[in-house]
């Protein structure tokens, strides 16, 4: 994040031409890649009004904290493509050390495609270009491009 540091946790847009930018912060990292999730949401679908189908439950190991929230964000493009299914809410439970490298498990409370309103285009792929998370003395940020 540039500029001034923001309390609690949040997420926006970003201008980016041709592609979809988020950043999020939160106290923790788990909590800035909930935020991530969020803001991918809210960038193509509205789902206030959608009617949850399930949950999914997910684990992912990856290399980095920044990698993790690739594969997180992944997946939720992934249940589009894969079940047209959209993540209404996501809960990031404790990043962990595993084997070489660092896992988290994800629960999302999922609704289908058709009961939400799509706003935007979806995402195919999440860049790498510009990617961060990181912490500092306020907090978490993380800075994320996805290719729509």
């Amino acid at each position: 994040m540039t500029g001034q540091q923001r309390a609690g946790s949040g997420h926006r847009a970003v201008p980016h031409t041709a592609d979809m930018r988020v950043e999020a912060w939160s106290p923790t990292a788990e909590g800035c890649i909930g935020e991530a999730v969020r803001a991918v949401v809210e960038g193509f679908a509205d789902t206030s009004g959608a009617a949850a189908v399930g949950q999914r439950d997910y684990t992912v190991t990856a290399g980095s904290d920044e990698d993790l929230l690739v594969a997180v964000l992944a997946e939720v493009i992934y249940r589009m493509d894969a079940d047209c299914e959209i993540p209404m809410e996501a809960t990031v439970g404790a990043i962990r050390d595993a084997g070489d490298g660092r896992a988290v498990s994800v629960r999302f409370r999922m609704t289908e495609a058709d009961n939400a309103v799509l706003v935007g285009a979806v995402p195919k792929a999440v860049s790498l270009h510009g990617l961060h998370l990181r912490g500092g003395p306020g907090g978490w940020t993380c800075q994320v491009t996805l290719d729509v």
